[in-house]
């Protein structure tokens, strides 16, 4: 790595970490690290939604996708209006109402103390999933680059993460990630701009390749939902993203720290629809390096695994200074996701179990527990990182881990807030019934059950579905209407 890429790269991250900690406050209370006084800006907000989004699973792992295949995970990306639209409707001024900065105040409420320990449990599943997943992304280009242990940078750089994110609390998260999220997308533009120039023939040979390859490809349009066709990568789409939106506390929180209703619906909209022209530059790149690689075959490595072509590029062939910024970015983008994880995680473990142990807390009790958690849940995502070092798609395996721990937990919000007639009994039936297909669909082949024939994706979608109808029909039977 040339000294000035070094310099770069170490400018940008290293101002980022300041950056972050220059938000440590003594006097901050509790909820200032919660939900940052609901003093933020629509736009920052809405910057730091967008930065959740593109981490470094979509840095690299989309690349390495449409590398290896074609735009049917694009899909994914385009059902996310659909979710910014509900949330901006009725999700914002729903949370907003509530009192408690936790996503999973209302299950209680509605089904008892169980139902918000589910949904906070498999939460807390998900972020550990997904931290691992982009820690482990965020070593690949610095193990390639300098030959560094991947472990030791997975190590370093969450450590690096958990100290801003315990010292500024949410407001050092977003704050931190609106400029992460300028960062990786003008790393991304001027990445794609130099692979469509380095063509022998101009941009145009990218596309005449890529069209040849059927490379722009979204997937078959079969019905079934044995394989990840463009119907099964949308409906995925809508449930995760509407569970995003709807129940996850990564985005529910963010809607407490904007200083208006107004904001925070528009950093609703304006995170989300963000992400699609964003993503469809990621796929782009991936494309254009099929493309470059085509015409450079002597280039590639044999057996190379896609994950690791995007940061292949990115060493060999970007010019001294565009290396530096294009890690910069990739940091960038796995940085802010992480540290919304780390601090969104530990708000949950105080309002949601330690509250319960302990009721009367002081807030300095609050402020501490807040940050032990951080570290606690930043040392799990780095045993995640380190157990995914071998496999294949970090893409694929988070979206898989993602469907197993969501369990569901749309569709129990879903009944509680659609069906009046729902009571704690009609959820419990409907949560086993989900957690069955679930399990069944996802884990069919580790406990020796015959196969589902269902693809991985189905799974978040026909638990949703199932915990719905099951409670929502026995609710229909049996349940009296709620005053």
């Amino acid at each position: 790595m040339h000294i000035i890429d070094l310099i770069i790269f170490l400018l940008f991250t290293g101002g980022i970490v300041v950056f972050g900690c220059s938000f440590f406050n003594k006097k901050a209370s509790s909820e200032d690290f919660t939900s940052a006084g609901r003093s933020l800006p629509g736009w920052v907000v809405g910057m730091s939604i967008f930065a959740t989004y593109v981490s470094s699973i979509s840095y690299l792992g989309y690349p390495g996708k449409a590398f290896a295949g074609d735009w049917n995970a694009f899909v994914f990306s385009l059902s996310i209006p659909i979710a910014s639209y509900f949330a901006a409707k009725y999700f914002v001024p729903f949370y907003r109402s509530q009192g408690s900065v936790s996503a999973y105040t209302f299950l209680e409420e509605r089904f008892g103390v169980w139902a918000r320990l589910y949904a906070s449990a498999c939460y807390l599943l998900t972020q550990i999933a997904r931290m691992g997943s982009i820690l482990f992304l965020l070593a690949l280009p610095m193990n390639i680059l300098m030959g560094w242990n991947i472990q030791m940078v997975i190590i370093i750089t969450s450590i690096a993460i958990i100290i801003y994110s315990m010292l500024g609390g949410i407001k050092a998260v977003i704050w931190t990630e609106a400029i992460q999220g300028f960062i990786l997308i003008g790393g991304a533009l001027i990445c794609l701009v130099v692979l469509l120039f380095s063509m022998p023939e101009g941009p145009v040979q990218t596309f005449e390749i890529a069209i040849a390859e059927n490379k722009f490809s979204l997937g078959s349009f079969d019905w079934g939902i044995g394989t990840s066709t463009f119907w099964v990568c949308l409906i995925y789409g809508v449930f995760t993203n509407l569970q995003n939106y709807g129940i996850d506390q990564n985005y529910v929180q963010r809607y407490h720290t904007a200083k208006s209703e107004k904001e925070a619906k528009f950093s609703a909209l304006f995170g989300g629809y963000l992400f699609i022209p964003v993503s469809a530059v990621f796929f782009l790149i991936g494309t254009a390096l099929y493309a470059y690689y085509q015409v450079y075959p002597e280039l590639l490595p044999a057996d190379i695994k896609a994950d690791y072509v995007f940061p292949l590029f990115i060493v060999n062939q970007l010019p001294v200074g565009l290396t530096g910024l294009l890690i910069a970015s990739i940091f960038a983008a796995g940085m802010s996701t992480v540290a919304t994880s780390v601090t969104s995680s530990s708000t949950i473990i105080l309002t949601d179990y330690y509250k319960r142990i302990r009721k009367e807390t002081s807030d300095r009790e609050q402020l501490f527990v807040l940050k032990i958690s951080s570290v606690i849940v930043g040392i799990l995502g780095i045993i995640v990182a380190l157990a995914l070092v071998n496999v294949d798609s970090i893409l694929d395996a988070w979206w898989k881990l993602s469907s197993i721990f969501s369990g569901g937990m749309l569709g129990l919000f879903l009944l509680g807030y659609l069906a009046r007639k729902a009571r704690n009994i009609h959820a419990v039936i409907g949560v086993i019934c989900g957690v069955i297909i679930i399990g069944w669909i996802s884990a069919a082949q580790w406990l020796g059950l015959p196969e589902s024939g269902i693809h991985e994706y189905m799974a978040i979608v026909l638990g949703t579905i199932v915990i719905f109808l099951v409670g929502f029909l026995l609710a229909t039977l049996f349940g009296k209407k709620k005053a």
